[in-house]
């Protein structure tokens, strides 16, 4: 066994609509997002061993550029890059770094500044990491002019509706209840409450999917600093501690090809199977779970997620939605934060801004949107190509909440 690895601080700027605020670039949102990070924590730049910087959509060393700002201590910095699964592949490669005793304390960053419009392929002279995933999901279904990643997760919604008789109102639900959420959440880039008959007659993305249930393009950052727990108890961080109790990557297995599926081409195994080893690793079970952060890029994906992370039984994800057991009052309280379709999705931002969310419910910081007696919290991150990453979260010193804050040594 590693040793335990906290997270002791958390920030991130307001999600914005990508493109329209030209001034501001990522090396100000990272700097936005550290300094919120360093502040929770109350330590300094100078603490910090270690950077991993997740971003999707930039150059070489887009990490240095957006830190040496902060200071330039030598430390090592890693750029990462994982799709929509960057900014939780960058807290996983810091986490690992701290459970394996490599170091003390570190920071993970991810931030984006996105173009307008849907993702396209940036590099037209080689093969797109997808191409497998595009060449099966033409063969079982041909290409329409739709966005593709619109296709591949509208194409997993339809399949469940046809194996389980789920309804396209499901879908629109589940963007009814993150669209309510957010208005909540002075980070999101929308916080509008729709009705149900706005969501199901909106514009058309593909087929049943309208554009309220796919998440917009964003630019944003977010970054969480991570300690051992001799760290922590060193500077008198306790009372900010969140204890990452398990956390596990997967990628593609045999079956996101082999079974031509379309819920199992856009990533449902390695959901499935990055959770099962979280809750083995923390000794827990679905239901011991109140508050989640799910990868809501498409309605479709949250449904169908939820079968995959034990939530409900596979197909029954549409009982689960009518009994309200995904929000407030419920038996999980999901995307509290307005999720994805809501916050906004800077790729290289998202898994740090899911991190931060569950840190403050867990905290019992989280204010309005504050889930009641949340104590311990799942995340969920998707990149497809492929990665998975699921992590739970409790906090690491329950007896310390309600106390006064302390100040670090540093």
């Amino acid at each position: 066994m590693g040793r335990k690895v906290y997270v002791v601080g958390v920030g991130m700027t307001k999600f914005t609509k990508s493109g329209v605020n030209k001034q501001v670039d990522y090396p100000d949102l990272a700097g936005e997002a550290v300094r919120n990070a360093l502040a929770d924590a109350s330590i300094e730049y100078k603490a910090l061993e270690h950077a991993s910087v997740g971003y999707v959509f930039g150059d070489s060393c887009c990490g240095q550029k957006a830190l040496y700002p902060l200071g330039t201590t030598g430390i090592p910095i890693v750029n990462v890059n994982n799709n929509c699964a960057t900014g939780s592949s960058a807290l996983y490669l810091t986490k690992c770094l701290i459970e394996g005793g490599i170091v003390n304390c570190g920071l993970a960053l991810g931030f984006e500044k996105m173009e307008k419009g849907s993702l396209t392929t940036k590099f037209k002279d080689r093969v797109t990491p997808m191409q497998d995933h595009i060449n099966l999901y033409y063969e079982l279904f041909g290409l329409s002019p739709a966005p593709i990643t619109a296709q591949l997760f509208g194409s997993a919604g339809k399949e469940h509706m046809q194996k389980y008789g789920t309804k396209e109102e499901h879908f629109a639900k589940i963007a009814y209840k993150n669209h309510k959420h957010s208005v909540n959440n002075p980070f999101a880039q929308f916080q509008t409450e729709y009705s149900m008959d706005e969501i199901l007659n909106g514009p058309k993305v593909f087929e049943y999917l309208t554009r309220l249930q796919c998440c917009p393009t964003s630019d944003g950052a977010a970054a969480a600093i991570l300690a051992s727990e001799e760290f922590v108890k060193s500077h008198g961080l306790e009372k900010n501690a969140v204890e990452i109790v398990a956390m596990e990557m997967a990628s593609d297995v045999n079956s996101t090809f082999t079974e031509k599926s379309a819920i199992k081409l856009v990533g449902f195994d390695m959901s499935k199977i990055a959770a099962e080893k979280a809750y083995t690793k923390a000794g827990l079970k679905p239901t011991d779970v109140q508050v989640i952060e799910l990868h809501d890029c498409f309605s479709a994906n949250e449904l169908i997620t939820y079968e995959a992370l034990g939530l409900c039984p596979v197909g029954g994800a549409g009982a689960f939605i009518d009994a309200g057991d995904n929000t407030y009052g419920g038996k999980y309280v999901v995307n509290p934060s307005g999720g994805l379709l809501s916050k906004g999705h800077p790729l290289g931002a998202t898994g740090l801004a899911q991190c931060s969310e569950l840190c403050w419910q867990v905290r019992g910081e989280a204010g309005a949107r504050q889930v009641p007696g949340a104590k311990v919290a799942l995340q969920h991150n998707i990149g497809l190509g492929g990665a998975g990453i699921v992590a739970i979260y409790r906090h690491g010193f329950p007896e310390m909440l309600g106390k006064p804050t302390l100040t670090s040594k540093l």
